[in-house]
């Protein structure tokens, strides 16, 4: 049982983590115009289109490095990267107050909730069901 484990969940682990990510980069280019409003009305309003397209990369390959299990290493900390501005920026709780502020909280803590489970891909690798072990059997 804890071989099943250890085999099996930390790719519906990868794969559930990069969902949220991968649907965020495809918000993001479908609605690119909207987004970098969005971000502006937040107070980024220095190179936004930028931020933006740079936000997309680090989702997009972050994202496909967690499915894949390919250098998730890699993948987890682009996305640790993008997700501590995101969440300092646009999930500021402290500086709200009422419902907002009680909505801004639960997607604060969803945020680091998300981080951890980011970062025990970082200390832990991609797990057996991945290329990276593959690449580790090889050599």
């Amino acid at each position: 049982m804890e071989k099943t484990l250890e085999t099996y969940v930390p790719v519906v682990g990868r794969i559930l983590l990069g969902t949220i990510f991968l649907l965020s980069a495809f918000n993001k280019i479908f609605n690119f115009s909207g987004v970098a409003a969005y971000m502006a009305s937040a107070g980024m309003t220095t190179a936004t289109p930028v931020f933006l397209a740079g936000a997309i990369v680090f989702l997009l390959a972050g994202s496909a490095s967690l499915f894949l299990g390919y250098k998730a290493r890699i993948g987890a900390l682009l996305l640790i990267v993008f997700l501590i501005p995101a969440t300092l920026i646009f999930h500021n709780f402290w500086a709200l107050e009422g419902e907002a502020a009680q909505m801004q909280q639960i997607q604060f803590m969803k945020n680091l909730s998300i981080f951890g489970g980011l970062l025990l891909v970082l200390g832990r690798g991609a797990g057996a069901i991945s290329i990276d072990a593959r690449t580790a059997e090889a050599e």
